[in-house]
């Protein structure tokens, strides 16, 4: 379907068995001139990784071809951006991260259930949702500081380093497969985390210090 989009009727049937023969690089500046036929060839080269990497992300088929599709329209529109300093496939594989990342939270908004929705069990909703006893206010409060922090200081990673921590810490990955979904090496994704966890440490120690400091101003 995404091929499809790229390669339309306004492209001559030749042309796209021609572009077969075409170097990367050369589909690129032609797709880059607002050709739609040259950018579809990219797409055909770069289905099975993009669909790997959304499959993986989303475990969900129809998930996936969404967020490939996604993907590719929104390389589309972006590729002016691009400026070669990576590899096309780099490029292309975080942008399909970030639009698999994205359906996943769609997903979860869709989720979730009002709490004035009626609900077929007897139970009431308070009891159906907190039966189990909730820390004191203080845990609470200092939890849910230590959350926000925690999410303040990944949205300011750099976007390798955010990747790797959302891939493994967010969504569970194995290093392994975080690896694969990157096209990357299992060494490079243990670097990203061990920098990504460097630069998350300062800002939950200094949570920490101020906790401590207001506990024993009391």
């Amino acid at each position: 379907m995404v091929v499809s989009t790229f390669l339309s009727a306004h492209d001559d049937t030749s042309e796209v068995s021609d572009l077969r023969g075409w170097s990367e690089q050369q589909l690129i500046a032609a797709a880059k001139g607002g050709r739609r036929a040259p950018f579809g060839e990219l797409c055909e080269r770069h289905m099975k990784r993009v669909s790997c990497v959304t499959r993986r992300i989303t475990r969900n088929r129809e998930d996936a071809e969404d967020a490939a599709q996604e993907c590719f329209l929104n390389a589309f529109v972006h590729l002016k951006e691009f400026e070669g300093r990576s590899q096309f496939a780099s490029w292309l594989t975080r942008i399909a991260i970030n639009a698999a990342l994205m359906k996943l939270r769609k997903n979860r908004g869709a989720r979730e259930v009002p709490m004035d929705e009626p609900n077929s069990s007897s139970e009431p909703v308070a009891q159906r949702e907190f039966r189990h006893y909730a820390p004191d206010p203080e845990e609470s409060c200092s939890l849910r500081e230590r959350k926000r922090i925690l999410k303040s200081a990944i949205s300011g990673l750099r976007p390798r380093a955010r990747n790797v921590v959302e891939l493994i810490h967010l969504q569970q990955h194995s290093i392994r497969e975080a690896a694969q979904i990157l096209g990357i090496t299992t060494a490079a994704v243990k670097a990203r985390m061990f920098h990504a966890k460097i630069a998350l440490q300062m800002p939950l120690l200094q949570s920490v210090g101020s906790s401590n400091c207001a506990r024993q101003a009391e």
